[in-house]
């Protein structure tokens, strides 16, 4: 996720109300936020649904943004966590249906389809059980395919702090599956 070249005046002109600015830092971004979101809830629903929420409340605080010379969608990440977060506060609080009883499918072999529901929702629950830093950096890494230097900036890190922080999260999804395996008996 790179800045835009003129990224600044794209912002200072949204934060006068340029609908065509706030429109041009909307497509740069909504992929990226997207993809970011969607891979930390599981659902393309909902991720779509919160990244609907995240550019809302950057248009909303737009005007009290003040550039720092840190790239636009560093802050819109800091937003998007904030909002994934919420969800899971709000999500703990509701009951949740089973996976089968809600489950149809045309797939032919809906038994694989779970199967790979299954992983997903284990690599998932593993990374939810890291801290936020360390699914922040797994996420820019290996979804958005980021560079190290593109990962420092976001996260306000040292290239060097973000490939020791990579390292340790890793190593910490790692020790997590490996608990996962021990007490379900299961694999990825």
């Amino acid at each position: 996720m790179q800045p835009l070249p003129n990224e600044r005046e794209l912002i200072e002109r949204a934060q006068k109300g340029d609908k065509a600015a706030v429109g041009t830092l909307y497509d740069a971004y909504i992929q990226a936020v997207f993809e970011f979101i969607n891979y930390r809830v599981g659902s393309a629903d909902v991720a779509e649904d919160l990244t609907a929420d995240v550019f809302l409340r950057m248009v909303r605080a737009l005007p009290k943004y003040t550039f720092t010379g840190a790239p636009f969608g560093a802050w819109l990440l800091r937003i998007a966590t904030n909002r994934i977060t919420d969800f899971y506060r709000e999500k703990r609080s509701e009951v949740s249906d089973s996976i089968l009883e809600n489950y149809s499918s045309n797939d032919p072999d809906p038994f694989d389809h779970l199967a790979k529901a299954a992983d997903r929702t284990r690599l998932q629950e593993a990374m939810q059980a890291l801290s936020e830093d360390y699914q922040t950096v797994l996420i820019l890494r290996f979804t958005q395919e980021l560079s190290h230097t593109d990962v420092a900036s976001i996260m306000g890190k040292s290239i060097e702090a973000v490939r020791v922080l990579q390292h340790r999260a890793l190593k910490a999804l790692a020790r997590s599956l490996r608990q996962s395996d021990e007490t379900e008996g299961g694999g990825l």
